[in-house]
């Protein structure tokens, strides 16, 4: 495997608890990985601490051969960005202000902007089909406009790994499947790297070309949706009883849900 990133022995812990124990995991270069698992699980904080923004207990992650340990802040935002879980600005904010945000780790006291910046700013936006929205205020936008923004600002940056945390939240359906085929047009005409965490597990057996189950902060297991979308595996992991079908339009793996196997709120009082 050519690694992107790769995880090795990492714990970290807050305070007394521990958020993500003894995880290896290399990331390929080039494909769609996807974090999956039950809430608390570890896996935003796993892709946090991809970015550096958690200090590991123990363990280390390398950006290809190099520790990120040891990079400056702003030569580890030349090659990661991240699109953090509902991400904030300012409602009187124009768009190209925001996208422009993304230009940060290419500014110096010497060159603070250049024809380069104006470049990667008109291009992210085009990519990301927001050029006619540049002068709206974000307040003015929709759910799905607005995430689309925020996706272009992290293009902006030009990063060959991107990290997006749920960038499907709250979004509605067709939303969620055009943010999802805009990422995946961009790990195959651009070759990007792309780590997401999603909560839905037949989003992510539909766009991932490598799925890793992670529980109670350790990771349980990775490879091809196809080896990981297992009645067993998904009960063990998820906590819920499920039948696994071919996806006849996409020719993935699909997960419906039966019921729980340990239900988490209790039972219905008796009236």
């Amino acid at each position: 495997m050519d690694k992107a990133i790769s995880v090795q022995a990492l714990t970290i812990a807050y305070g007394a608890a521990t958020a993500v124990s003894a995880v290896d995991l290399d990331i390929a270069r080039g494909k769609v990985t996807v974090l999956a698992g039950p809430n608390g699980c570890g896996k935003s904080t796993l892709l946090r601490a991809i970015r550096r923004l958690h200090q590991p207990k123990s363990g280390e992650i390398r950006l290809g051969d190099l520790p990120i340990s040891g990079l400056k802040e702003k030569e580890l935002a030349r090659h990661i960005g991240l699109l953090a879980q509902s991400p904030s600005a300012p409602d009187d904010m124009s768009v190209e202000e925001l996208v422009r945000l993304g230009r940060y780790p290419h500014q110096t006291m010497l060159q603070p902007w250049s024809a380069a910046d104006s470049d990667a700013i008109q291009a992210a936006m085009f990519g990301t089909g927001v050029s006619h929205l540049a002068e709206r205020r974000l307040g003015s936008l929709s759910g799905g406009q607005l995430q689309r923004v925020w996706i272009a600002m992290v293009l902006a940056q030009e990063t060959d790994i991107i990290c997006l945390d749920e960038p499907v939240n709250h979004l509605d359906m067709a939303h969620q499947i055009d943010c999802l085929d805009l990422v995946s047009r961009l790990n195959r005409e651009h070759g990007r790297t792309v780590v997401l965490v999603l909560h839905d597990l037949n989003l992510a057996a539909r766009y991932a070309d490598r799925l890793v189950f992670m529980k109670e902060g350790g990771l349980v297991a990775d490879g091809a949706p196809a080896e990981l979308m297992q009645e067993a595996l998904i009960e063990n992991v998820f906590g819920i009883s499920c039948r696994v079908i071919e996806d006849p339009v996409h020719q993935r793996p699909l997960c419906i849900p039966i019921r729980n196997s340990s239900p988490r709120f209790g039972t219905a009082p008796q009236v």
